[in-house]
């Protein structure tokens, strides 16, 4: 080794010096959990002279570690036009601003309609990912959403209430695929889901439903089709829960192996065996 090595330099991603117009962005806190944000989403909002967050969603110890003279505005009274005029005040006085989402901001986070007002205004702006309920709720779970021999796709969807959902993607035509199905925002309307999925499922199917998860106050409430409702009833579960469905979450269930570590089965780093 040389005896005075070059010292590393940051690599390119590390640092926003790539796009010093870029004055926004768009970052996922994570599902509760303060330490489940990302590292790149943590730096942005540790920097951030204005931090504009999704009110009871977001947890209040991701916004202890904000700079002490960071404007905090919450946007749960807000309208779009209140929430952009606020990032644009940010954006003008040349403040680096920081739209804070609960999960993944791409995931029924509202972030294109938010985007698309940026764009007319010529405002440079980033999203960094989070992570969603449905993966801190696998986590919990201890549960794999793709398990070999019983599912190999995840669906993600809603029923439709005040949001419509096209007739296409209604629970009755996604639960004919018997995939593993993820239903947000839609615990409120637990007999319609139950009464949509019961006849291609089947009244025994495993159910999770999983409220909050990730904040001190979570709650896993177990069954099936049959009756999951009464039980999310007499929990009290009215909202920020997740209806995860399918064969994968039943409990106790026999172990299975992928073809990945099976020894028979040969890919680009390693020969079959026999």
């Amino acid at each position: 080794m040389p005896s005075n090595p070059k010292p590393m330099q940051p690599h390119p991603m590390e640092t926003r010096g790539e796009n010093p117009s870029c004055l926004v962005s768009f970052v996922g806190a994570g599902p509760g959990d303060p330490e489940l944000i990302t590292v790149k989403g943590q730096r942005l909002l540790r920097e951030a002279d204005r931090v504009i967050y999704a009110g009871s969603l977001v947890p209040s110890s991701l916004l202890a570690q904000c700079k002490p003279d960071a404007l905090l505005l919450d946007s749960a009274a807000m309208t779009l036009e209140e929430t952009h005029a606020a990032i644009m005040d940010g954006v003008r006085r040349g403040q680096r601003v920081v739209r804070l989402h609960t999960g993944d901001p791409g995931l029924y986070g509202a972030i294109h309609e938010q985007m698309d007002l940026l764009d007319r205004e010529g405002v440079a702006y980033d999203v960094v990912p989070g992570v969603s309920a449905v993966f801190a709720a696998a986590a919990e779970l201890q549960c794999e959403l793709t398990l070999p021999g019983v599912s190999q796709t995840v669906i993600i969807t809603r029923a439709a209430g005040k949001t419509p959902v096209p007739d296409r993607e209604s629970l009755e035509q996604l639960a004919a695929h018997g995939a593993t199905l993820i239903i947000y925002l839609s615990v409120q309307l637990m007999d319609d889901v139950v009464r949509a999925l019961s006849t291609a499922y089947g009244q025994k199917t495993p159910v999770v439903v999983a409220y909050r998860v990730g904040w001190p106050d979570q709650r896993i409430v177990r069954g099936t089709l049959e009756d999951i409702a009464q039980r999310v009833r007499e929990a009290g579960i009215r909202r920020q829960a997740l209806i995860m469905v399918g064969e994968v979450f039943q409990e106790n269930r026999p172990a299975v192996r992928s073809r990945l570590y099976d020894g028979s089965f040969a890919h680009g780093f390693r020969s079959a065996r026999s």
